[in-house]
């Protein structure tokens, strides 16, 4: 994903993609991560410190990137890649080719929009489905948050089995490009 392209979510904005920068970035992915609404992102407790250096590890490592996601050209939320044969779901699943996995966070606002998440999470998806490499989408959210569980439906994933990680309990769930584009209506 060195290029991106934009995504247009009507009435909402357009939303493009960069690479996290990890120290020009820990003081405003401190403030998302470390917010209420985060919870489930688990670094409540990090210091700006921990988030910059979580992110340089990230940013480090060969398999798993960080992207601050734009709306109009303004920072509004975060995007991880990895490849789950090789980072968080190793040994939890049997990988396909083409498997790539996922994580977003939409940073917290005092005035939502309506429809924001859901239009996020669709472009999270087309950036992924941008290469041609990528066959499915693989994420694994806490079991206990129903909120994403129901937008991840919405955009064509299928829970395959709970998985416990050492850090949660986790339902593994996928979603090829074909769910996608018939949940979303997204052209090849």
């Amino acid at each position: 994903m060195s290029t991106t392209a934009a995504h247009t979510a009507p009435g909402i904005g357009t939303f493009t993609f960069r690479p996290l920068d990890p120290s020009a970035d820990a003081e405003l992915v401190h403030r998302w991560v470390t917010h209420p609404k985060a919870s489930y992102w688990l670094m409540g407790d990090h210091r700006q410190e921990d988030v910059e250096r979580d992110y340089a590890a990230i940013a480090a490592h060969p398999h798993h990137d960080a992207f601050i996601g734009l709306r109009d050209g303004e920072p509004a939320f975060l995007m991880e890649r990895y490849d789950p044969a090789r980072v968080e779901l190793v040994g939890l699943y049997d990988p396909l080719p083409g498997d790539v996995g996922m994580h977003f966070l939409v940073a917290p606002t005092d005035t939502p929009v309506h429809g924001f998440t859901r239009a996020v999470i669709t472009a999270v998806m087309a950036e992924l489905f941008r290469d041609p490499a990528t066959a499915r989408v693989v994420v694994e959210p806490d079991v206990r948050n129903t909120a994403v569980h129901a937008l991840n439906e919405a955009v064509g994933f299928v829970p395959v089995d709970k998985i416990v990680k050492p850090e949660k309990e986790a339902l593994l769930s996928v979603c090829t490009r074909e769910a996608f584009e018939a949940a979303t209506g997204a052209a090849r």
